[in-house]
């Protein structure tokens, strides 16, 4: 089964592939400081892997300067309502604010918002008080009507983040600063998932959604945006007139995209850039024993894997499936080519998620079989596959997804049966992975970054709702699709927890997806930048200004 893809599933694709690829055109360009830190340090990561302890305490903060960020893709577009990729988000985290913010880890705090929400209806009603005082930056006061606009407009232009909002009912203003959300069906995550996102101010972004988008984009974020060349640098510049409290050090923010991970870090070395995103096996032992870096890790919200095509061909048959399972030591691979920059996961769930909700976890690390190419022969072989079949597995231009899909390949080899691992540049994987089209694919190898919650993964990535956009297994279970919902409008979290406990089970027998790890996020920082501290969530990195911390270069 094969079609042609919407616009709107055009969209979530592209986000998608931009929010996990580590492959895009590379452009660095020079520092706006001088590149010579003196004897400061940055701060460690929770696993202790950086080089000093840090020497904010005993000198005073420096206002002023630029920091240069490589990241490893260039961001695409700039507005709330539509970005759906990590690299866009990370300049937008600057630019605009949510009603609750993540505090250092993923606990959703007041930021726009006065308080708490008011919960009330079981669940299905959201209460919400603005604080006294935020503003955009064209001076326009942050109002109840931009929340509810920021809030509804996903769903009405029908955008890529429609499922983080599309169980609103209706959102009445109360006054000015207060706003009452009525839900269809009680939802779970409402307030992690929905209420953290980022509000727009309404007139502004209708008077021209385009250049809204790409041209001027206005929040209520410590810094303003100022110019952009795509593939090339994003400049920021700190809003003077910010009404939070505290201003950012910094004077400017720089954006630079650096696909190559050496590039990245040699960028880091020389000064070229003061913070690298995405530090990789590769070049991890470079970063973590250089005297003028330090390295940050912390576990990820992240989640990476090889789907089946469970439509048309060979791999539609769970028998085949648990073949290949046979075929492949997913442990040996992560082993080999992910760690220690990433970790084996085995469920669908990024590995701090399953931590927070108490999942079985040992349990799931039982389901994946041990290696035996033999047993993966005589299973394939009973199962019809002609010993002339050459499977097809697809990955996008990311050296650690093409490792893990070579490792799958090779171990099919050794059973006896043809297997190529086809690369493609992101539009040619993106037109191809969810069509359901034997020709296109039997397994493909991506990964999602989503929410620190459950049905962030399991909806998007199994729900047949989803099928041509986040999903391209077509797996069909109708007792399961109704769980995956059940899960998702449950509003108590140990009947949620219950639910999912099930449905996880179901999905790793049935052998949908092989998981395969979690990512750390991993973060590169000169000794001269300070009060640096590294965000589980990719897209809220760099985390220049917080309530517990402010960066500063020391110089």
């Amino acid at each position: 089964m094969s079609g042609e893809l919407d616009r709107s599933r055009r969209r979530v694709l592209r986000g998608v592939a931009a929010g996990v690829t580590a492959g895009a055109i590379a452009g660095c360009a020079g520092r706006g400081s001088d590149g010579n830190g003196t004897d400061g340090s940055g701060t460690g990561g929770s696993d202790g892997s950086a080089t000093d302890d840090g020497g904010g305490d005993e000198d005073e903060p420096v206002s002023g300067g630029e920091l240069v960020y490589s990241q490893q893709v260039s961001p695409i577009e700039f507005d709330p309502i539509v970005v759906n990729d990590i690299y866009s988000q990370q300049v937008c985290s600057q630019v605009f604010e949510p009603l609750y913010a993540y505090d250092e880890r993923t606990n959703p705090v007041p930021h726009l918002a006065s308080e708490e929400p008011t919960v009330e209806r079981d669940g299905t009603r959201y209460v919400v008080e603005l604080r006294d005082g935020p503003r955009f930056q064209n001076g326009d006061p942050v109002t109840a009507e931009d929340v509810k606009y920021s809030l509804l407009a996903p769903v009405e232009e029908e955008t890529a983040n429609a499922p983080d909002v599309d169980m609103i009912d209706t959102i009445e203003v109360v006054d000015d600063r207060t706003v009452q959300i009525d839900l269809q069906y009680g939802y779970g995550p409402f307030y992690t998932l929905a209420l953290t996102r980022n509000v727009v101010p309404e007139s502004v972004r209708e008077e021209d959604k385009d250049a809204f988008n790409l041209e001027d984009p206005v929040g209520s974020g410590p810094f303003e945006f100022v110019d952009w060349k795509e593939g090339n640098y994003v400049d920021l510049e700190k809003w003077d007139d910010y009404w939070g409290d505290p201003l950012p050090h910094l004077d400017r923010l720089r954006f630079e995209p650096v696909a190559e991970s050496t590039t990245r870090v040699v960028s880091l070395e020389t000064g070229q850039s003061d913070v690298a995103d995405g530090i990789t096996p590769q070049t991890w032992q470079t970063v973590q024993s250089a005297e003028n870096m330090s390295l940050q890790s912390e576990p990820g919200i992240s989640y990476y894997y090889i789907a089946f095509n469970c439509n048309e061909g060979p791999t539609a048959d769970p028998q085949v499936r648990e073949a290949i399972d046979y075929a492949v030591s997913m442990d040996q691979a992560v082993s080999n080519f992910v760690e220690p920059a990433g970790e084996r996961n085995y469920g669908p769930v990024p590995l701090p998620v399953a931590d927070s909700w108490d999942f079985p976890v040992d349990d799931w690390a039982d389901v994946p079989h041990d290696r035996d190419p033999d047993r993966a022969a005589e299973l394939l072989a009973d199962a019809g596959v002609p010993e002339d079949y050459n499977f097809r597995i697809i990955v996008p231009p990311d050296d650690l997804r093409e490792q893990i899909g070579i490792s799958v390949s090779n171990g099919l080899n050794e059973a006896g049966y043809d297997a190529e691992v086809r690369r493609y540049d992101w539009g040619t994987f993106l037109d191809a992975y969810s069509t359901g089209d034997e020709d296109d694919y039997n397994m493909y190898a991506l990964g999602w970054l989503g929410g620190p919650d459950p049905d962030s993964y399991v909806y998007n990535l199994f729900y047949d709702g989803q099928i041509g956009a986040t999903n391209g297994t077509y797996y069909e279970n109708d007792e399961l699709m109704d769980e995956i919902i059940e899960a998702r409008r449950a509003s108590d979290i140990d009947e949620r927890r219950e639910l999912y406990e099930s449905i996880i089970p179901t999905l790793l027998e049935d052998r949908v997806h092989l998981p395969s790890y979690s990512l750390r996020v991993s973060i590169g920082v000169r000794d001269y930048v300070e009060d640096f501290v590294a965000h589980p969530r990719s897209q809220y990195n760099p985390r220049v200004v917080s309530d517990y911390n402010n960066v500063w270069i020391d110089q």
